[in-house]
This record gives C-alpha cells, sequence and structure tokens, in this order.
C-alpha cells in the first residue's frame, strides 16, 4: 500500500478519499515477458508499479520497434489515449523484469473521478505533469545530442540504466546500440 500513498498524493485527499481510492485497487504480479497491454487492444485499466519495470514500445512504419516508454517503481503504467478515448492502441506495454503493481480498472476510476474532487485535481495535475514530460522529451529529441540525453535518463531514471537490455535504451534514445556503446565508453573514460 506505500506505494499508493505515494502515487496518490495530494493536497486536497482527506483519508477517507484515500481509503476508498485504495480498496478500488487490485494487487497483480505479473512475469518478466507479459504483456500489459498489446497492440488493437482498448485499455481497461491502469497501474501503479510496486516493483519492477515496464516498457511501452511501437512499431515505425518500415516495421522497426521504437521504444516510447519506461515506468518504474512508484510510476503510472497508462496507455493515455486508449483508455480516455476508449480506442485501440497502437503501443505495447510489457514487463522488463518480474513486476508488481496495483490495477485500477476503468469503471472503478471513473467512478471514483465522479464521487471525489480531490481525486480529479489529482489526475488533473498528474496529467499536467505527464504533458510537461512528454513536451520535454520531444524538445531534448531535437535540441540535444544523444550523449546528453542518455546523461539525463541517468541522472533521472537510474532504474532504467540498471534493468533496461541497451538496445531498448538506444531506441528510447533515438541513436543505434552501436552509437549508445560508443556514448557509455565515453562517459566512462572522462
Amino acid at each position: 500500500m506505500e506505494v499508493l500513498k505515494y502515487a496518490y498524493q495530494h493536497p486536497l485527499f482527506e483519508n477517507t478519499d484515500l481509503d476508498q481510492i485504495f480498496k478500488a485497487h487490485e494487487k497483480v504480479e505479473l512475469s518478466k515477458g507479459d504483456f500489459i497491454l498489446e497492440k488493437g487492444q482498448i485499455a481497461n485499466e491502469y497501474y501503479i508499479l510496486d516493483d519492477g519495470l515496464v516498457r511501452t514500445y511501437l512499431y515505425d512504419y518500415e516495421g522497426n520497434e521504437i521504444t516510447t516508454g519506461f515506468s518504474g517503481k512508484n510510476e503510472v503504467v497508462i496507455e493515455v489515449a486508449s483508455i480516455f478515448q476508449r480506442i485501440p492502441t497502437q503501443e505495447y506495454i510489457q514487463c522488463l523484469t518480474d513486476c508488481s503493481l496495483w490495477k485500477i480498472k476503468y469503471d472503478d476510476f471513473q467512478d471514483l473521478f465522479h464521487k471525489i474532487p480531490a481525486f480529479r485535481e489529482w489526475g488533473r495535475a498528474w496529467m499536467a505533469f505527464e504533458l510537461y514530460l512528454s513536451k520535454k522529451r520531444a524538445t531534448e529529441m531535437i535540441t540535444e545530442p544523444a550523449k546528453m540525453r542518455y546523461l539525463h535518463l541517468m541522472q533521472d531514471k537510474p532504474q532504467i540504466i540498471q534493468q533496461a537490455p541497451l538496445k531498448y535504451i538506444a531506441s528510447f534514445l533515438g541513436v543505434t546500440d552501436t552509437s549508445l556503446s560508443r556514448i557509455r565508453k565515453e562517459i566512462i573514460n572522462h
């Protein structure tokens, strides 16, 4: 439950609000390689990751697998477009390690959104922050060299560096495996 307390922090929450929210979650254990969501499915839940590492990816127009994101401990695992627009996803969400998660179903969180004003405010704040992070990443992909993006990843998300295969990190950074190896050697030799 500690992960839920961490994830659902907002000054407007009352203890009774949090009790209702926590009760709506179900503990789920998944194994390395398991899919949380696959292309063509409609997301019917989101998760709070208690332990493990998850990767989001899709295939580009040439059939290349591209990592679009990672979720680590204490983070929300969600496919926003699919769950809120009720449309089939283009992405895959897969466990890179064994994972412990807390799942909340779409209907349950919609019900809580209507009943608990603080939950709506939490959701709005979470979405605004995620939009900021998305914009920041898009800007950095254009304005920063790959070495700088890797250094940011090392600083901001060490769990990814420690647990994700290098080919997924390279894909996420928009570089080849060879380029990432060169970047890593440069950093080590400095």
